[in-house]
């Protein structure tokens, strides 16, 4: 079984920063990657940001140049520093993993809302 610990969300002004913060813990030998995913309401979910064990890092278009992911895999622990945060930004943000087999686990989700 695999266990996350999410923090950092919260409600903030346009333009403004969040830290999101991921520990995952359990039955975890090893892993391929980890990320951050996001569902609005009304929409998809999308990956946000994903980072590799070796540091390759990918993001969504949309946040290019304002979201920064970082990782200690050691500590499986997964980080997003959101900058310049924008309403359509609003959304619930998930942590997720993916193991070495390629399955996805997933934590239960950080509630993130940009508005005035």
């Amino acid at each position: 079984q695999v266990k996350f610990v999410e923090s950092g969300g919260g409600l903030v002004q346009p333009g403004g920063s969040l830290r999101l913060s991921c520990a995952a813990s359990g039955s975890i030998f090893s892993f391929n990657a980890m990320g951050w995913y996001r569902q609005g309401p009304g929409k998809e979910r999308e990956l946000v940001a994903s980072i590799t064990r070796g540091g390759t890092t990918s993001y969504v278009n949309s946040v290019k140049g304002r979201f920064t992911i970082s990782m200690d895999k050691a500590k499986k622990e997964v980080y997003l520093q959101m900058n310049n945060l924008k309403p359509e930004d609003t959304a619930v943000y998930l942590c997720n993993l993916r193991d070495t087999l390629d399955l996805n686990y997933w934590g239960q989700g950080t509630q993130v809302t940009v508005s005035s």
